[in-house]
């Protein structure tokens, strides 16, 4: 038995005429993409700053947001200068202090050539080495043939990150100030006061899904810098360790802590190399324990803290991080979270609302 199906034509143009809307919706989109992250990037820190910034305009005389606003940005800018001080010498002075022994690390090297190179003429392994050696000049020719490019290249992203960090900043501030005002003029655009009601219920559940999390991942962050930084002072108390890496290492993995899944094991890695400049034993007690700790903060810790903040499953976690960093990098996966629990909070009003639509006929 054969079913034929007639669509009229205007059906059929309709059909195709939101198929290339979406087409095009998407690539523009995609094309400003980079517009659509300093916005959204300044956006979530105007939500995460609010709540502060409220609670100050209530206290300063003629509830003055202006000054609020201002001061909430020199407390950030000051603490962020105290972690740029805290981390950068003790990162440089480790540094400089490896390079400085490297020469000693080539003699000792060199001393101890003798036996590699009568192994590598008794198994005839010698056209393989200069094989090696051919490759590795050929590439360190390439290397410093391309520094300059890349030394152009540098300096331009150096200036287009500086440029989205100052327009992030003023959006922000602009974001605050205005954000009272902005949202009363929202609200009088509303001749249907139930459909208003019921908007303004949707915007303040998003809104404390994004003010939760930023409490929550802070407060996990927190807690993760300041076990490191107290793993790495009980290191140097039984190794070569200084100890004044203690408070560097607490200021790195509280950062990168804020970059939800996998953010705590990059800073981890990155202080456990600091370490390996000091002492190799150091450093692989310091990845171990970090890594078990990480078993106890997300099976205890951060489900304590994060509990009915943000209601998502691990799968849908996971799904938004990834999506987040490939389309907009560490600032991507930084807001995604929050980004899908406000999603959520939109899907969990309609469904609410077509249930209702049910049961009442």
């Amino acid at each position: 038995m054969k079913v034929k199906i007639e669509i009229d034509t205007k059906t059929f143009i309709r059909f195709w005429l939101v198929v290339i809307g979406f087409v095009l919706a998407a690539l523009l989109v995609y094309s400003a993409r980079d517009a659509i992250l300093i916005i959204g990037t300044a956006f979530f820190l105007a939500i995460a700053l609010s709540p502060s910034v409220n609670r100050l305009a209530k206290i300063l005389p003629n509830r003055n947001r202006i000054l609020s606003t201002a001061i909430a940005y020199v407390v950030v800018v000051l603490v962020l200068c105290g972690v740029v001080f805290l981390v950068i010498p003790p990162v440089v002075d480790q540094t400089v202090k490896f390079a400085q022994n490297v020469p000693g690390l080539i003699d000792n090297a060199t001393q101890q050539s003798s036996g590699i190179s009568k192994f590598i003429k008794n198994y005839g392994l010698q056209p393989e080495v200069d094989k090696a050696f051919l490759s590795i000049r050929e590439s360190a020719a390439h290397f410093a043939s391309g520094i300059g490019t890349s030394l152009v290249t540098g300096i331009g992203s150096v200036i287009s990150i500086i440029t989205a960090s100052v327009l992030v900043i003023v959006l922000t501030f602009l974001m605050l100030v205005e954000a009272p005002t902005w949202i009363n003029r929202l609200w009088t655009l509303y001749k249907d006061k139930e459909r208003m009601k019921r908007h303004k219920t949707i915007l303040e559940k998003m809104y404390k899904v994004v003010t939760s999390y930023v409490v929550g991942q802070l407060s996990v962050s927190a807690i993760a810098g300041v076990v490191a930084g107290f793993a790495v002072f009980v290191l140097s108390l039984l190794f070569t360790v200084p100890a004044g890496l203690a408070v560097p290492t607490a200021a790195v993995v509280f950062l990168t802590s804020l970059i939800p899944m996998f953010g705590a094991m990059i800073g981890a890695i990155f202080v456990s190399l600091i370490l390996a400049l000091n002492n190799i034993t150091a450093a692989i007690i310091f990845l171990v324990f970090f890594i078990l700790y990480q078993q106890v903060e997300a099976n205890f810790i951060s489900p304590k803290i994060q509990s009915k903040r943000i209601d998502l499953s691990v799968l849908t976690i996971l799904i938004a991080v990834t999506i987040g960093i490939y389309l907009f990098g560490i600032i991507g996966g930084i807001i995604s979270i929050p980004v899908a629990g406000c999603i959520k909070v939109l899907i969990d009003n309609r469904m609410s609302r077509v249930k209702a639509v049910k049961t009442k006929n």
